[in-house]
């Protein structure tokens, strides 16, 4: 059996598989982050491996672990970890969403190594001006730095007792020379730092470690289960939902928005805003269009109404020409395509007639369109999407995945119900590094509808994007 271990903001969820693959028992244990000034948002480490603690035990008490031969670890990217020479924790970790460091990012991003190296932005979550800003305001803490990991790889430090990173997690902290699947020490130096910060690196499917003797013996599983290099959450999803090749791709509608579609090159093209990182396998790049806010625009609006996502969905029939009433998702800023922390979200086009079907759908198309967005900049670097798996709590809406189909052009799949996140794709990967497996082990899920383009209302979404292209514009000079 296998155990997947996905580290995300909210929450650590333990899934465990047999060698058929087919779920045996999951648990979850929730987390929560503090944001103690406007734009920080901090998470206490410690609560990860009390976290791991609580999952392990659910788990075993929902199955024999003895059976376990390898545990793979997935992770939301870009945290800032810091550690003395004795691996102490030296102040919460500075997670992915805190923007803190914006000034940073701009000096890093203003040096032309950095998108030549990295093949991206640097965006203000990246890891890299983290460090800056510790640098900056906090000096004694820099000073003690021995060690900077990132959520995962912390996780794994307390695993196997050792510190290594994998090459997917790796490529968000900005100091990845993303081609050459390697630390940049020119990078680095930026920074004023070195190798001797970072943890040696192994591919996602690799084996990073074993577990530790102590815990092995406490939780019942064998001590020879090994440990993979895993991935950040959305690599180690893509291994959930069989996206490994060139040419598959999957649409992720949770509270961000993810489009992912994976490479068998290196095709970076940092101007568009896109995500280009290694995956979580071999010799293999992906790229990400990432929005801010998807189900949680959704979520949002509903809250502004007085009503349930769910409810508000169910409420709609089928899908309709885009009307008068737009809505732009920029709830709190924009990646792909605009790298822009500061523009706001905006109803356009309000009117009398206007009620609450007609502003779950703006939202809805909104969102879809602020996919497109995402799928045009990907088009740029030459990646072409021609069909697209839809996970995530929003892909339950025929209505969204009709919409997102329709304003993109192509057929939206939807896999039978199951669990094909972070948590499973880890599992795989902890697959993979006990038995040497590979792509074979990432198969694609069993679909269980297939929805195609309206191609009556092609024309409309088309006018539709360009309305909300017009009103993008215009709003971006509003702060």
């Amino acid at each position: 059996m296998y155990i997947g271990l996905d580290l995300g903001t909210s929450g650590l969820k333990a899934i465990l598989i047999d060698a058929d693959q087919k779920v045996v028992a999951e648990a979850n244990a929730a987390l929560t982050n503090e944001r103690p000034r406007d734009g920080w948002s901090e998470q206490d480490p410690q609560s990860w491996l009390d976290a791991c603690e609580a999952v392990l035990a659910a788990l075993g008490a929902q199955a024999d672990l003895s059976g376990v031969a390898g545990i793979g670890l997935s992770g939301q990217m870009h945290g800032a970890t810091l550690l003395d020479d004795a691996d102490k924790v030296l102040r919460p970790c500075i997670l992915w969403n805190d923007t803190r460091s914006h000034a940073e990012a701009a000096t890093l991003d203003a040096d032309p190594k950095f998108r030549e190296i990295t093949g991206n932005i640097v965006f203000p979550g990246f890891t890299a001006p983290k460090l800056l800003w510790v640098k900056n305001n906090e000096p004694e803490i820099f000073k003690k730095t021995s060690k900077v990991l990132l959520p995962k790889d912390y996780l794994r430090l307390y695993l196997t007792g050792d510190y290594v990173g994998d090459m997917s997690d790796s490529a968000g902290t900005a100091w990845f020379d993303t081609g050459k699947r390697d630390w940049s020490d020119t990078l680095l130096a930026a920074t004023d730092m070195d190798r001797s910060f970072m943890p040696r690196l192994v591919e996602g499917s690799e084996v990073s470690g074993q577990l530790r003797s102590e815990l092995a013996s406490k939780w019942g599983i064998p001590a020879s289960c090994v440990v993979a290099g895993g991935g950040g959450d959305n690599a180690a999803s893509a291994i959930g939902v069989g996206v490994v090749k060139a040419g598959q791709a999957f649409v992720s509608l949770g509270t961000s928005g993810v489009l992912f579609a994976a490479n068998d090159g290196y095709h970076p093209d940092a101007e568009t805003a896109v995500h280009t990182f290694c995956h979580a396998l071999p010799e293999t790049w992906h790229q990400m269009g990432v929005i801010l806010a998807a189900t949680d625009a959704l979520n949002w609006y509903g809250r502004f109404v007085g009503q349930e996502a769910a409810q508000l969905t169910s409420a709609l029939g089928a899908v309709e020409a885009p009307g008068k009433t737009q809505f732009l998702p920029y709830l709190g800023g924009e990646r792909t395509p605009l790298n822009d922390a500061g523009i706001r979200g905006a109803f356009t086009g309000l009117e009398h007639v206007t009620d609450t079907a007609a502003g779950t759908r703006a939202v809805l198309e909104g969102v879809s369109f602020a996919i497109k967005d995402c799928a045009q900049a990907l088009a740029a670097t030459g990646t072409k999407i021609e069909r697209l798996l839809a996970v995530g709590g929003g892909s339950r809406s025929q209505y969204w995945c009709e919409a997102i189909a329709t304003a993109l052009g192509v057929p939206v799949d939807l896999p039978v119900a199951g669990d094909f996140g972070g948590a499973f794709g880890a599992a795989r990967l902890g697959m993979m590094a006990a038995t040497g497996g590979g792509t074979e082990i990432a198969s694609a899920p069993e679909i269980k509808t297939t929805i195609a383009p309206n191609t009556a209302l092609t024309s409309a979404f088309e006018d539709g994007f360009v309305r909300f292209k017009a009103a993008q514009t215009a709003i971006k000079t509003l702060r």
